[in-house]
């Protein structure tokens, strides 16, 4: 099912004006019980974590890549800096790998995802195809979240995978993701590309107070 852009962007945009804004919800949404907690930190018990469906990611989502790279993102790469062994640039240069992407939108609806490279848009339904709990070189763990494009027409990516440090069915505020077109088993091994997306409606300043106080 392919989806023309207009259609798709208004439809979200009556879905999302009939709710609370995502970036309103973001601040006001059930408060995590703590082992949804820890698990935000990589501490998680692989009884806890369950499956979810691609409805977790509905929404019209904003790509972070083009505020790094104008510097709007400078006083969240000076805060890391301050809290940890890295300098301001030794970040940035972290999150330039990170964050590389040359999807600015994507837009999910109904197990539809669509992927807006400038003027041009991809789509795909995709399929659940379960998930899989990674143990990182720090001990500390997370898990992805895995679909698949089964339409040899479509130019979208045929692999996805979710991150976004939630293990059991919730509605994502923000995430990573990890697209291919080679196998699963692939992008599992991808740890330094990790593009990131946040709420369409969120504005600059919101996203920037977000990632400083959250």
């Amino acid at each position: 099912m392919i989806m023309k852009k207009s259609a798709f962007v208004l439809g979200m945009s009556v879905l999302l004006s009939g709710t609370q804004s995502f970036a309103h919800d973001h601040h006001h949404g059930k408060p995590l019980t703590e082992v949804e907690r820890k698990a935000s930190e990589g501490l998680i018990d692989d009884k806890d974590v369950k499956d979810r469906a691609l409805s977790d990611w509905d929404g019209i989502w904003q790509s972070l890549n083009p505020y790094l790279l104008n510097g709007d993102l400078d006083p969240v790469l000076e805060k890391k800096a301050r809290q940890g062994d890295k300098t301001v640039e030794a970040w940035r240069d972290y999150y330039k790998k990170g964050y590389a992407t040359d999807v600015e939108m994507i837009g999910i609806e109904n197990n539809v995802m669509e992927f807006h490279v400038g003027k041009a848009v991809n789509s795909c339904h995709y399929d659940y195809a379960g998930y899989k709990i990674l143990t990182y070189t720090s001990g500390k763990k997370g898990v992805r979240y895995l679909f698949e494009c089964k339409d040899p027409q479509s130019n979208a990516p045929k692999f996805v995978q979710f991150s976004d440090h939630i293990i059991a069915p919730r509605q994502s505020q923000h995430f990573h993701i990890f697209m291919g077109n080679e196998s699963q088993e692939a992008l599992l091994k991808e740890m330094d590309n990790w593009p990131t997306y946040y709420p369409y409606n969120m504005t600059k300043d919101q996203i920037i107070e977000e990632m400083l106080h959250h």
